[in-house]
């Protein structure tokens, strides 16, 4: 395999010509940059060096089938931009595989998503009204997220029902502060009838580890919940106040 050195000047030609690459298909699909720029930059790469190594520039997230050229054209490696990312990727899920050429839609969501994200990682307490209405719609959650959407809830920003869903005994042991209810997962059916008027509200369930209440949130749907979030570490990964008894 030919060593491609990215310092030399051939490949930071290369690089420069790949750029130039990228904004034209940007342009002639409608395309926008993921907005993070390591994604780009890492593929920008991939790209320059398949281009120096193979003559095409093969997607750099997939590995080149074939040692000739005959054999990399039968092999139907993709070539940038790839079919499946313009035809099933890009209109589906808003980029493509590798992530580098997105829709409009797409990077304005995940720009807003990364600005949530450095909130509540940098400062946990610090979202605005929206961020918070955002943040809550996450299947997914983890400590630092739920003790911000508290803290939310505490300031009358957003509304949600924080259910735990381990047993008596582990609730007793110490449960977050700011639980509204306990669902155990061993009465679960019996229980969450008591929660049927919250169909349409949204829910966050939590149990130790994130793997009880993942269980939940899918039963929860199953049974017409709308919206359930998940403590995805669970409370031994909530660094806020907890409480016993």
């Amino acid at each position: 395999m030919q060593q491609i050195d990215m310092h030399s000047a051939e490949f930071q030609a290369e690089f420069e010509k790949t750029w130039s690459f990228v904004k034209k298909v940007n342009k002639q699909f409608g395309f926008v940059q993921n907005p993070n720029e390591e994604v780009n930059e890492g593929v920008a790469m991939g790209l320059a060096r398949n281009k120096l190594i193979y003559g095409k520039r093969f997607c750099p997230c997939f590995m080149v089938n074939g040692k000739t050229k005959e054999e990399q054209k039968a092999a139907n490696n993709r070539i940038c931009p790839c079919k499946p990312a313009l035809e099933k990727e890009i209109p589906e899920d808003g980029l493509c595989h590798c992530g580098i050429f997105c829709t409009p839609e797409y990077a304005a969501s995940q720009t807003k998503h990364d600005e949530i994200e450095e909130a509540v990682h940098t400062h946990s307490k610090g979202l605005t009204k929206e961020q918070a209405e955002t943040l809550l719609n996450e299947e997914q959650l983890d400590g630092d997220e739920l003790e911000a959407l508290i803290e939310a809830r505490n300031l009358g920003m957003v509304d949600f029902t924080l259910l735990d869903v381990r047993e008596f005994m582990e609730f007793q042991m110490g449960h977050i502060v700011g639980t509204d209810a306990l669902v155990p997962t061993s009465q679960f059916y019996a229980k969450i009838e008591e929660h049927n008027d919250k169909k349409n509200k949204n829910i966050i369930v939590y149990c130790h580890t994130g793997s009880r209440s993942f269980q939940v949130q899918h039963a929860m749907k199953s049974l017409g919940f709308e919206q359930v979030g998940n403590l995805r570490p669970g409370i031994i990964g909530y660094p806020g106040e907890t409480q016993r008894g």
